[in-house]
């Protein structure tokens, strides 16, 4: 199996869809001859026992995930890129009037340090027809002074109603009363920073006049909770890398592909159409989507990176929106525009729905369900799985080997299966609240704002979502000691049972062991650098000017090689596109110094400009095997290191 998923990935086309068709079809192959066996092979006898029980729930969570994967394999045999049709497409209403375009960025906490980035950004864009507005859902003072320095408009309402989407609604009802109302809208969250080919090239693909809104990925310029806490950031991709890559570019190739709130522009007609954003969902990104598609309007997904964002900082964050995500899906399967409701929409978009509502519904409890049956096992003998280790290896190792191999061909190397189950536990338990409730309760939630910014200069330890998992992986050690010095509690009746749940455990170990690192937070220092070397020119008060290389540039500080520079020097630093920055040495190193930065105003919006609005997508966007495994030994001997 493994020479054979070598040779497919050698001979084989990721972008040709019957490539993919093929991978996913022996894909399909394989999953149903692991589930045959697993029903007929590996339960415990039918009857009123604790071992049935336990043997056919675990099958029936196992099943169900199973089905989720299925149907996200569907989708992945094909994939879409617009590109070429957004390059053909720039400028195409000329020698006509050049689209009006608003920007909408709401806001609610946000510090300033958040949103200056996202205004300045927004200023920056190549698009010259164009209106910015904060909507301040904060009603700060200080905001509404700052966009008055910049020149952006700034909009507040008189309470929250609706939230994010009731924030935009009123804003969309105020244009649309103005003497000219914009052609289209872009939709910015506060921590999101545009390229400055963003509105030129999303605009480009509204040429098809069936298009009302385009969607474009959400890349990070800083570490999620997973990746900093392990140490990870330079080798590991963010989690959203799988979605926004790939798995919105193969919706997209189905009609399906989904908007996902910031990083969009809808045409404003098309809004208007709708009523503007539902307030039914937490989530108005999707369900405008659907909304939309009832009405005649189509999805398209430009797979280019142009915007950048602020990723949760904090776990708490992190698993608050993911959990707020899933809360929002089971809104819309209840909702007018679900799939079982009586509507306009098609049989695709009913599917695209029953997925989103497969992913959070069966991942999670699995992957919950995988850490605690084996405990059965262990401590009362319960009979979990019933096989041999040949036949395990026999149609559970080809399966898996062959679906990580085409999951990774088909991604360019994004999952690494002990990482991925750690991304998935660490919110399964909010997450599969979230999804039960929302289905039985959907009305009534409120909206929980992702926090951004904030002090996160000390090891914070997340007690509460650690704590389940420590329990966990406590008990699991205990039953692994108990079942390898005695044969009392796990006898050897369910074939190689004991082999076969010994290695599932030790796997659990490994999975909660990480998950319960990430749960420990570890400092984070500047969330954006430019770390590749350039030239520059320090110029020392009373000094001879000299060359130096610039190495991990940040807004206020910098590190330089090839020159001395004594603590407390003062000076100017000649850095190109910015122009002559003063600085204080901070420290010497061994090839140069550290230094702090006090830039003046017009120098800060050059580095902000420089850092956000020009360059390709930031972060990893696929494993680097040797400096992963570095990553998680530093993290393993709890040595932080450079980060």
């Amino acid at each position: 199996m493994i020479a054979a998923a070598f040779l497919a990935t050698s001979v084989l086309n990721r972008r040709t869809t019957w490539h993919r068709l093929l991978l996913f079809g022996i894909a399909f192959l394989f999953a149903g001859r692991y589930i045959w066996w697993r029903a007929t092979s590996t339960l415990a006898p039918p009857g009123l026992t604790f071992d049935f029980l336990a043997s056919g729930s675990l099958f029936l969570f196992e099943a169900a995930a199973l089905v989720g994967s299925l149907s996200a394999f569907v989708m992945l045999t094909r994939t879409r890129d617009r590109s070429p049709d957004a390059t053909e497409n720039l400028g195409w209403w000329e020698p006509g009037p050049m689209p009006k375009v608003a920007i909408l960025i709401a806001t609610y906490n946000e510090e300033l340090e958040v949103l200056e980035r996202t205004v300045v950004g927004a200023l920056a864009l190549r698009h010259p027809r164009k209106e910015i507005f904060v909507l301040d859902d904060g009603r700060r003072d200080w905001l509404r002074d700052y966009c008055g320095r910049m020149g952006v408009g700034y909009i507040t309402r008189p309470d929250n109603k609706g939230a994010k989407a009731g924030n935009m609604n009123h804003a969309l009802a105020l244009l649309d009363a103005s003497p000219e109302p914009p052609d289209f809208v872009a939709v910015l969250d506060a921590d999101f920073v545009p390229h400055r080919g963003f509105i030129s090239r999303t605009l480009a693909l509204f040429r098809d006049p069936k298009v009302g809104l385009v969607q474009t990925p959400q890349h990070f310029f800083n570490a999620d909770p997973i990746q900093h806490n392990l140490g990870l950031s330079r080798s590991y991709p963010d989690e959203q890398r799988f979605f926004f890559d790939h798995m919105q570019a193969a919706r997209d190739a189905w009609g399906v592909a989904f908007c996902c709130g910031t990083s969009s522009v809808a045409r404003f007609s098309a809004l208007k159409e709708i009523g503007w954003f539902s307030t039914d969902s937490v989530t108005e990104d999707f369900m405008v989507t659907l909304v939309l598609q009832e009405a005649g309007w189509s999805t398209a997904y430009l797979n280019e990176p142009l915007t950048e964002g602020l990723a949760p900082e904090g776990l708490k964050e992190y698993v608050t929106q993911r959990a707020r995500w899933c809360l929002g899906m089971m809104q819309i399967a209840r909702s007018k525009v679900g799939p079982f409701a009586r509507n306009r929409l098609r049989l695709r978009d009913r599917w695209s729905v029953i997925d989103s509502v497969l992913y959070w519904t069966t991942t999670f409890p699995f992957r919950l369900a995988a850490l605690v049956y084996p405990l059965f096992y262990w401590f009362a003998n319960v009979t979990v799985v019933d096989a041999t280790v040949p036949d395990v290896i026999r149609y559970f190792g080809t399966y898996y080997i062959w679906v990580i191999m085409a999951l990774n061909f088909v991604t360019l190397g994004v999952v690494a299966p002990v990482l991925t189950d750690v991304s998935q536990l660490l919110g399964a338990l909010p997450i599969c609240r979230a999804a039960f409730v929302g289905l039985l309760r959907p009305k009534g939630h409120p909206f929980k704002v992702t926090a951004k910014g904030g002090d996160r200069s000390r090891v914070t330890v997340q007690w509460a979502l650690l704590a389940p998992f420590a329990v966990i992986l406590a008990l699991t050690l205990i039953g692994l000691t108990i079942g390898i010095l005695s044969d009392r509690f796990a006898f050897y009746d369910a074939g190689d049972g004991k082999a076969v749940v010994l290695f599932w455990t030790l796997y659990n170990v490994l999975v909660l062991t990480f998950t319960i690192l990430v749960c420990i937070e570890l400092p984070r220092r500047e969330r954006h650098i430019a770390d590749t070397p350039e030239r520059a020119e320090l110029m020392p008060d009373g000094g001879i000017p000299q060359e130096v290389w610039l190495v991990a540039l940040a807004q206020d500080r910098v590190r330089i090689r090839g020159a001395d520079c004594a603590t407390g020097a003062r000076g100017t630093l000649r850095i190109q596109g910015v122009g002559d920055v003063p600085f204080l040495a901070l420290s010497a190193t061994d090839d140069g110094a550290r230094l702090s930065l006090m830039p003046d105003d017009a120098q800060r919006t050059a580095l902000l400009e420089r850092f956000y609005a020009d360059g390709e997508a930031p972060g990893v966007l696929n494993i680097r095997m040797a400096a992963l495994v570095e990553g998680i030994t530093r993290r393993l001997s709890f040595n932080e290191g450079p980060r």
